[in-house]
């Protein structure tokens, strides 16, 4: 694949994985607003949060065999265009219930580009290829959070939080007519997998044999939850325990995200001597230590406001080390059916991330409350790491060349 070709393919998949982020994070500076529009609790209004993550785990658990089955170009499409109905609907959502079932739309019609996203990178690219180009994509990764709540403090300065809703739909637009012209169909119809629901069933079943690939998708999820704990509760514990405004919140939300980007980056860097499994223990050791010691300043109240951000941008900085190189590990060992190893990859990391934000509000959705979950989720993902992946057994795959590419 010609450099032109590789960036222009980024930059697509690029658009692809930040409609996940956007959906997630932009409405952020506006939730304790909310709370009272609506006149409902902190901990009710963090569960329209867990709706959109379990919106995007069922969704990618679909839209992924369904891509393997018919190509990735048609379910993907099928899904922006739900995206963008549920993003319209919200704009007029009467009530937490309403604004909570279409937040779960919205995460089901985001699944189709967060799954087949990866997917793609499966069907081009194997081994040391497809962690550096996932560590391209997660500069998006990082990038959307900063962009997010930032642009979502801009939009709230102009109007209402029903606002940010009719920016996610117009983004939506954006990204369907970018898809429909960029992205050719990646899978072939002689590489496609039409064996129906039976067929379906066996590729999940031959995933769940597999127990490092189990293994490095716990990994996986249990990063993203440390990370999500953050996204959840980091607008009640910087706006509501530390005084911050919906504007300072959101730039302070960005800083925390050029960790993780420059750790995506310098990924690519590092795996010219090391090799993912070895960087994959390494980040999430030292994520577990500073996980810790964040919860102990929390917990001490030591250092006040730099006390919590410097521990948590260290989270952050070593989560973006272990978000490229897991998922590379991962899909990896199941090419033949990339789009249902990344379906069950992205419904377990979304699956765990939603359980994370409702127990940060049942902790208080307080400083101490949010680090707890995110020390929490650094720790267990070492243990994972260690009991069921079991990294020395696993395989050096030094491939620098594209498995297929498609036209």
């Amino acid at each position: 694949m010609s450099t032109g070709a590789r960036v222009r393919l980024v930059l697509v998949l690029g658009f692809l994985i930040a409609i996940g982020p956007l959906t997630i994070d932009m409405y952020l500076p506006a939730l304790p607003t909310i709370v009272t529009d609506l006149q409902t609790t902190d901990a009710a209004i963090q569960l329209t949060l867990t709706g959109t993550l379990a919106g995007l785990a069922l969704g990618q658990l679909l839209m992924g065999p369904l891509s393997d089955a018919v190509g990735r170009r048609g379910p993907l499409l099928a899904g922006v265009a739900v995206h963008i109905l549920a993003s319209v609907l919200c704009v007029i959502a009467p009530n937490l219930a309403v604004l909570g079932s279409l937040r779960v739309l919205q995460g089901l019609g985001a699944a189709s580009a967060a799954v087949i996203a990866m997917a793609v990178v499966r069907d081009l690219f194997t081994g040391l290829p497809a962690a550096k180009l996932l560590s391209r994509l997660m500069l998006v990764m990082g990038a959307a959070p900063i962009l997010a709540p930032t642009l979502g403090g801009i939009v709230l300065n102009w109007t209402s939080w029903r606002g940010v809703f009719v920016v996610l739909a117009l983004f939506g637009v954006a990204i369907l007519t970018v898809t429909a012209l960029g992205l050719p169909e990646t899978l072939e119809p002689a590489r496609r997998r039409n064996g129906g629901v039976v067929g379906t069933l066996r590729d999940y079943g031959r995933l769940f044999q597999d127990r490092a690939y189990i293994g490095l998708i716990l990994v996986a999820g249990l990063a993203f939850s440390a990370m999500f704990a953050y996204v959840s509760g980091s607008s009640f514990v910087f706006q509501q325990e530390y005084g911050m405004s919906e504007q300072q919140f959101g730039f302070v939300f960005g800083a925390g995200a050029v960790g993780l980007i420059l750790a995506t980056q310098g990924n690519v860097v590092l795996l010219r001597r090391w090799t993912p499994a070895q960087i994959l223990v390494t980040s999430l050791a030292a994520g577990a230590v500073a996980g810790l010691v964040l919860l102990l300043f929390a917990a001490l109240d030591f250092g006040g406001l730099f006390g919590i951000l410097v521990p948590l941008w260290l989270v952050l900085a070593a989560t973006g080390l272990a978000m490229p190189n897991a998922p590379a590990l991962a899909l990896s060992r199941h090419g033949e059916a990339a789009g249902t190893a990344a379906a069950l990859l992205g419904a377990v990391q979304f699956g765990v991330g939603a359980l994370s934000a409702p127990l940060v509000g049942l902790l208080g959705s307080d400083a101490v409350g949010m680090s707890l979950v995110i020390a929490g989720g650094m720790v267990a993902a070492n243990v994972v790491l260690a009991l069921v992946v079991r990294p020395w057994t696993l395989p050096v795959e030094r491939s620098e060349g594209p498995v297929v590419v498609a036209h």
